[in-house]
């Protein structure tokens, strides 16, 4: 490798940051300068506060049986505040009333006797999806198709409608109609691809499970993550350094700033960790082909609203929270127990509860047009109808993402090979994030590190083939 190369990270989320740390970890002898045009760091990981107490007011979770997100987080230094959830049973709030989720594989019911006595669907629902009809064509689809196309032709519409919506709304913020079986669902398209039952494939890979928790989180939340890994990743970080253009000749040239105090910052190598629209604006002309897929991913908002509230305004409640499907009309469609998920932070709410509601759907973006006082409302009514929680909020506050979830369309595969196809032909060139192969943190993070991974091979090579 050359003297000393300077690579550029575009974006501080956590793929960016990643992506840095994986570079300067690997003990190559490369400058890295990672650019934010925002005034933080951190994308959708982010810590807020509500009645004195922090909370995460972004992503709570880290997946921990993919290893890569724990993983960082222990190399960051925060190993020893990595915990697990102290409560993980789900429900659904459905026909109404919060009842309790039966073991499912995204949605799709593995216990078909746990599901009758949840009461979620009809019994003649739970007869449907223990039918014949399940069994028929038991293939996975040659092509793509809608989640919602596959799951109602096996299984039927009370299942899509009031299992697998809800835990699809939950993580894209999508519809089940537009997503794709294999890149927003592919654990629905392994069950399928078994051959046979889907219910009795989903109850043999729950059967098989490894034992291991399968979330973890950050003692004192998440939202610490970037913040950590920016700091033991030995990175130049700037915030408030908006990149304007992006071009190549013998070096890429970027153009940082705000519109009246440009800089041109010139590197070896350049990671776009950012979403897919300013991801496309900067590869206008240094790849075309892959701006032009990227205009295509479609992203969805969503707002979270977090209450602090006496815990004498609850009924009991158990488990980590519920999923409210859309068919119910409801605002909220889903709701954390804080409180109860994480121990670390009831021990610092004493008689308060700390609760956070999810509200957003994609292309459903009019109810977020609305002010912070009266999503707040929204939320409490909700709350009253379906758990009962009585009077005013000691202390609240609201989270927006904007454009923050992209959805992974029918045929998001394919887009995604082109687009890296596409960007592979520009030499030390890489594109990481949640528009391509994953939208969690653990997703977010094994991308932007093998982004880091390939770049390091291309400097490497390109050092042996200098004369």
């Amino acid at each position: 490798m050359p003297a000393t190369a300077r690579v550029v990270v575009v974006g501080a989320g956590i793929a960016g940051l990643a992506a840095a740390h994986r570079l300067t970890s690997c003990g190559a002898d490369v400058d890295i300068v990672v650019l934010e045009g925002a005034p933080r760091i951190g994308g959708k990981l982010l810590v807020g506060e509500v009645a004195g107490v922090a909370v995460d007011t972004g992503a709570e979770v880290l997946l921990n049986r993919r290893p890569e997100a724990v993983a960082l987080a222990q190399a960051a230094g925060l190993g020893g505040d990595v915990c697990h959830p102290a409560a993980t049973s789900a429900a659904i709030w459905s026909r109404g009333g919060v009842r309790p989720m039966p073991p499912t594989v995204m949605g799709i019911p593995a216990d078909l006797a746990a599901l009758r006595r949840s009461g979620i669907v009809t019994p003649l629902a739970v007869d449907r999806a223990g039918s014949d009809a399940d069994v028929q064509d038991g293939r996975a689809p040659q092509d793509d198709v809608s989640v919602a196309d596959f799951v109602l032709r096996r299984l039927g519409v009370e299942i899509l409608d009031r299992l697998v919506e809800p835990i699809l709304g939950g993580v894209y913020a999508g519809h089940a109609s537009r997503l794709s079986l294999y890149a927003a669902a592919p654990q629905i398209a392994a069950l399928a691809s078994r051959g046979g039952s889907l219910v009795a494939a989903a109850r043999a890979t729950l059967a098989t499970s490894a034992a291991t928790p399968v979330f973890a989180g950050i003692r004192g939340g998440v939202g610490r993550l970037p913040a950590a890994v920016a700091s033991t990743s030995g990175s130049d970080v700037r915030v408030g350094a908006p990149v304007r253009e992006l071009s190549r000749g013998d070096r890429f040239r970027l153009v940082v700033g705000p519109t009246r105090s440009q800089q041109v910052v010139t590197a070896d190598a350049v990671v776009l960790a950012t979403p897919a629209a300013p991801t496309a604006r900067l590869l206008r002309d240094v790849c075309p082909v892959a701006a032009q897929e990227l205009g295509g991913i479609e992203y969805a908002s969503m707002a979270v609203v977090t209450l602090a509230v006496p815990v004498s305004a609850l009924p009991p409640v158990s488990g980590s929270g519920f999923l409210v499907p859309a068919v119910t009309g409801r605002s909220v469609k889903g709701v954390t127990y804080s409180w109860r998920k994480w121990a670390w932070l009831a021990e610092g709410c004493d008689d308060v509860a700390v609760l956070r509601a999810s509200i957003g759907r994609h292309r459903e973006e009019r109810v977020l047009q609305r002010d912070d006082t009266t999503l707040v409302d929204l939320a409490r009514s909700d709350l009253a109808a379906t758990i009962g929680l009585r009077g005013p909020a000691l202390d609240s506050t609201v989270t927006r993402w904007g454009g923050a979830l992209p959805q992974y369309q029918v045929g998001h595969l394919e887009r995604v090979a082109r687009i890296r196809s596409a960007v592979a032909r520009v030499p030390r060139l890489e594109v990481c994030g949640a528009a391509y192969d994953g939208i969690g943190i653990a997703a977010c993070v094994a991308d932007g590190q093998r982004a880091a991974d390939r770049l390091l091979a291309a400097l490497r090579s390109r050092d042996t083939m200098a004369p």
